[in-house]
């Protein structure tokens, strides 16, 4: 563990004038409150503290992050208290260590739910103070260099995390390096196997070919001075994690990974970095759709540079960047970047963003988004994004992420654009909707009044932003609809238990239910979110249900061994009174087919698998889910008449989905829970004689197999 002397001494590399007497004091306090505490390795706890604030020396910080890096679990690990913090080091300090402490109490890989309201905390909190998240990052990335000492289901959870989050937010924020180290210290812990593997490859290629890096940096210096240009060369071999997640996504074996190094030129002008890529351009063939000109259209997060891949050595491709001096600084430090000190001033970075900026574009477009799912969705989809530049008519610049489609471009321009969308087109063609992007493509978006979002879109667009407005779109359009059906829906079920329904008793059930109204209740009813049925148990709890001497769902079927489970598959869905098989799954229990289930011909030869099986005798529960193809007339009151049939049998509606709508036929799928075969035909029988069904048939879907 470094000392407070060497630490002082380590700002003062870049900061003379930093408040040594402050960053001590902070080092004897932090010592002070963590004694006796030691860390899984045995080591003194306080040794993390002091090697998270060296890391950020390393990004040449200010004192107050530096001092909050010292502090930074005292508050929640420690005697010390907020009061404490401001007390002895001011407010400033005080609230960066509260943030921290926030941070570190959220359960980022807990369940979907939480983890979404998790990340609009953790964007709240780097609103507030950008120096928050770079102090935990430095936090994870030393727990992550020393994870060897945690348990190993503690190291599987504290990888995936970093995995997950915390390296591609230090990729988003600019900090490509943290991010690197981040993957690799992740991807040693999740699959040593594979890293290992490339590592060996690595050393047998360097062992055939020599010195590569040595070898092509040489070249280019060579090429540099034959034009005249003053640049620094630097080579390296990508990350193990890097060249893994190549091979996955290419679906492609080592020996055939050209650009596995990384070559980088830094000169002293811009003017000098596009004549830097000429001389490359020169020497080595480009690869074509290879390059990318992040100096006229800088990232969000201030990167800049020129990259390019060319054709090396043997035909080797390599890929070259070339940026500038205080390119390079921002491309290392990212949004740090404007916290940098240098000569004892703040350094001024002309290409360094302003972090209050940076981090209002990124979390505008999740303001609005009341889904949690939907939010988490945009999160992940904004901070593993890379970036292409199109261009409107006019000739603005569109920045939009990687994989983004013309629809994409039209709700980036407005909302009322993407919604009246009706085609596009690219470079002056017309293309499909779901043609991805490319950079430097001029988009033209054509829109027509009376046009809105259709379902079908959400799989088309990439950007949260898009999916967030055609899904409100679509909610605002449905409602309706689905507050119609809701009412049929909960009408039936309420004369089925001989109540009837009123606006009072649903805004009673909404109530119990945690329901903003009635009328909100009646739309997720419709919508099949929630049941009528549930409706009813939540204002008739005590309620007799007309169960008689019904089986038990658990011992509906006989034949199974003892403590083997069952489930009914889902492409036939077989229900009491039909002849039944069971097919074993490993770790899955029995799954049970009828005998007459296509998906059956697939594990015909694998006669060990089948289990003979038959329903239990007797009065069996209405809850088994049976799927019915309806095809009905498109006139008012029909799918009301239909609801109410299905009542009258005594079964309930569980789901139901539009898959063709015409003038004057709708066909749909509709879930309906029923007791047994002959249950099952009596509805059937009933709905078709109505004379608005045009056809009813049972719906197979061979695709929803186990």
């Amino acid at each position: 563990m470094i000392d407070s002397d060497d630490l002082v001494a380590l700002v003062q590399n870049y900061n003379p004038k930093t408040n040594a007497d402050l960053i001590m004091r902070a080092y004897d306090y932090g010592a002070r409150m963590h004694e006796g505490q030691l860390r899984h390795s045995g080591e003194p706890y306080f040794t993390h503290p002091v090697a998270v604030a060296a890391i950020l020396t390393e990004q040449q910080m200010d004192d107050a992050t530096i001092i909050t890096a010292l502090l930074h679990d005292t508050i929640e690990d420690t005697r010390s208290t907020y009061s404490e913090v401001e007390r002895e080091f001011g407010g400033e300090i005080a609230d960066l260590v509260d943030g921290v402490t926030k941070l570190t109490n959220l359960q980022l890989s807990s369940t979907e739910t939480k983890q979404a309201e998790n990340f609009r905390k953790l964007f709240m909190a780097m609103s507030k103070d950008m120096r928050v998240i770079l102090v935990k990052l430095s936090d994870r990335l030393h727990n992550m260099r020393t994870i060897r000492s945690m348990r190993v289901e503690k190291q599987t959870q504290k990888a995936r995390e970093t995995m997950d989050i915390f390296a591609p937010l230090a990729g988003r924020m600019g900090m490509q390096w943290m991010r690197e180290e981040l993957e690799d210290l992740a991807f040693r812990v999740l699959n040593p196997e594979a890293r290992n593997s490339i590592i060996r490859r690595f050393i047998t290629l360097q062992r055939e070919t020599g010195d590569v890096i040595r070898q092509i940096t040489t070249d280019i210096d060579r090429e540099m001075e034959r034009g005249g240009i003053t640049a620094e060369v630097l080579g390296r071999a990508k990350k193990p994690y890097s060249i893994w997640r190549k091979m996955e996504r290419k679906k492609i074996g080592f020996s055939r990974l050209s650009d596995i190094y990384g070559f980088r030129v830094i000169v002293p002008t811009e003017a000098e970095c596009y004549a830097a890529l000429g001389a490359v351009h020169r020497r080595w063939r480009a690869v074509p759709g290879r390059f990318k000109d992040y100096i006229s259209q800088p990232k969000s997060n201030g990167y800049r540079s020129l990259h390019t891949t060319v054709s090396g050595r043997d035909g080797k491709q390599v890929e070259v960047q070339i940026r500038t001096n205080e390119m390079h600084e921002v491309a290392e430090a990212g949004v740090a970047a404007h916290w940098s000190y240098r000569d004892g001033e703040r350094a001024e970075n002309p290409f360094a963003v302003d972090p209050a900026k940076w981090i209002a574009s990124l979390t505008e477009r999740f303001d609005t988004e009341e889904d949690h799912d939907a939010f988490l969705e945009a999160v992940k989809l904004e901070m593993y994004s890379d970036q292409v530049f199109c261009f409107t008519p006019k000739g603005e610049v569109v920045k939009m992420p990687r994989g983004a489609t013309p629809l994409d471009f039209a709700y980036s321009i407005h909302t009322r654009i993407g919604d009246s969308c009706v085609g596009a087109k690219i470079d002056g063609i017309r293309v499909p909707l779901w043609t991805r992007l490319r950079n430097g493509q001029s988009v033209e978006i054509m829109t027509a009044e009376g046009q809105r979002p259709q379902a079908t879109w959400i799989d088309i667009v990439a950007t949260g932003r898009a999916k967030a407005a055609i899904r409100r779109s679509l909610r605002e359009e449905d409602r309706e609809r689905f507050t119609k059906l809701g009412r049929e829906l909960a009408r039936v079920a309420f004369e089925h238990v001989g109540k009837r329904m009123t606006d009072k008793a649903l805004n009673a059930a909404a109530r119990q239910l945690g329901i903003e109204n009635g009328a909100e209740a009646l739309a997720l009813i419709g919508s099949a979110e929630l049941t009528a049925r549930k409706v009813i148990e939540t204002l008739y709890p005590d309620l007799p249900r007309e169960t008689g001497d019904e089986i038990d769902v658990g011992r509906a079927v006989v034949g199974l061994n003892p403590g083997q489970t069952f489930r009914r598959a889902a492409c036939c869905q077989p229900v009491p009174g039909e002849r039944i098989v069971g097919i074993s799954y490993r770790g899955k229990g029995v799954m049970i087919h009828g005998i007459d289930c296509a998906a059956l011909a697939e594990v015909e030869e694998e006669s060990s698998r089948w289990v003979d099986l038959h329903w239990q005798e007797g009065r069996h529960p209405a809850v088994h889910n049976v799927s019915l193809d309806l095809t009905i007339a498109n006139d008012s009151g029909v799918l009301g008449r239909i609801c109410t049939l299905v009542g009258e049998q005594r079964s309930n509606i569980s789901d139901l989905v539009f898959v063709d709508r015409k003038p004057d036929f709708y066909r749909l799928i509709l879930d309906v829970e029923l007791r047994d075969i002959e249950h099952l035909h009596t509805l059937m029988l009933a709905l078709e004689a109505d004379s608005d069904v045009a056809s009813i048939l049972r719906h197979r879907d061979l695709e929803r197999k186990p």
